[in-house]
């Protein structure tokens, strides 16, 4: 989409791959990117960094309006779903038909039984968008400080009714959380499997708006939350292994992730690759990505694609995130 000698630093090319009128630059992306998480020293790193913001904010988006749902929010559009031509803002899925971190975080927001957190009230809310109750569900939200020592665990047994939106329980203000943190969420049924997983990060820092100044597009942002100490995350190796199976005119690729270490491995990323030419096999239905696996969490994740999107070449699995060591299986 951009030649090399264009691809880093950013500049006015990138510009020409944006909107039109206020939305001619990607600047507003961009101040919000170097003051919550920090500014990337390349392309690559940028491109990390863009998408987990992308995710948080989307996902942020739906789960909204999935806890207001009928009183204070009637409604919410996305614009838009995907691109007509190589764009950088705007899409879940990309002109190339590859989902980004926007599409995961709005995958993950619109579950149909689905948990979530609320940054203004730290209210945890369980939305159910089916048109059938759940007896006895079991939400559980646990807080982690940056070095991963648990400051707070709660349980709260509940009903959902159809098509409702119920506030399980509120972490309250906690002493002592580094400036960067992580909120665990779970639900599950009554036989104990899991039905709804969430992961947040979050800072003691407040993000605030500036509401006298709103234009018809945006809000100014007065303070800005802080992640920047998820640059210090250190490096950590997956164990990853995986099967395929044929379904007519598609593959199924089963992907097992764990974390052997003791750090958490934020944002990662699975895809499906080409063998013979290392290129993505578009498109791709993911279950789940750019997920978080704490301390020996292992999950298993998987993905449809049609066989033509792999040629005649056979089919690689790459792991990689923000602090996830790249390796392919």
């Amino acid at each position: 989409m951009l030649p090399p000698s264009h691809l880093w630093p950013i500049d006015e090319v990138w510009n020409y791959h944006a909107g039109g009128g206020v939305f001619k630059t990607i600047d507003v992306f961009n101040e919000a990117l170097r003051r919550r998480y920090g500014w990337a020293p390349g392309v690559e790193r940028y491109a990390m960094k863009a998408q987990v913001q992308a995710y948080e904010t989307h996902r942020a988006m739906f789960e909204a309006f999935g806890r207001n749902k009928y009183e204070d929010a009637t409604g919410v559009i996305q614009w838009m779903l995907n691109d007509a031509w190589p764009s950088l803002i705007w899409h879940l899925y990309d002109y190339f038909l590859r989902p980004g971190g926007s599409y995961f975080g709005t995958k993950k927001a619109c579950e149909p039984l689905h948990i979530q957190y609320s940054y203004d009230d730290r209210s945890v809310v369980v939305v159910n968008s089916r048109r059938r109750a759940y007896k006895g569900l079991r939400a559980r939200a646990e807080v982690y400080n940056f070095d991963l020592s648990r400051k707070f665990t709660r349980e709260a047994e509940l009903d959902a009714g159809p098509d409702s939106s119920i506030r399980a329980l509120t972490i309250p203000e906690i002493d002592g959380l580094t400036k960067t943190y992580f909120v665990r969420l779970e639900l599950r049924e009554p036989g104990g499997r899991v039905v709804s997983r969430n992961f947040y990060w979050l800072s003691t820092e407040a993000e605030t708006l500036d509401w006298d100044r709103t234009e018809w597009y945006y809000t100014p942002t007065k303070t800005y939350a802080d992640y920047t100490a998820l640059d210090q995350l250190e490096e950590v190796a997956l164990e990853v292994s995986r099967s395929f199976e044929d379904r007519a005119s598609e593959q199924v690729a089963r992907v097992r992730v764990k974390n052997p270490t003791k750090t958490l491995a934020f944002a990662v990323r699975l895809r499906v690759l080409r063998a013979s030419d290392g290129e993505e096999a578009l498109p791709v239905l993911w279950e789940d990505n750019y997920f978080a696996l704490m301390p020996g969490e292992e999950r298993e994740v998987t993905a449809v694609y049609p066989k033509e999107a792999l040629g005649e070449s056979a089919a690689v699995v790459a792991v990689d995130g923000w602090n996830v060591a790249p390796a392919s299986r």
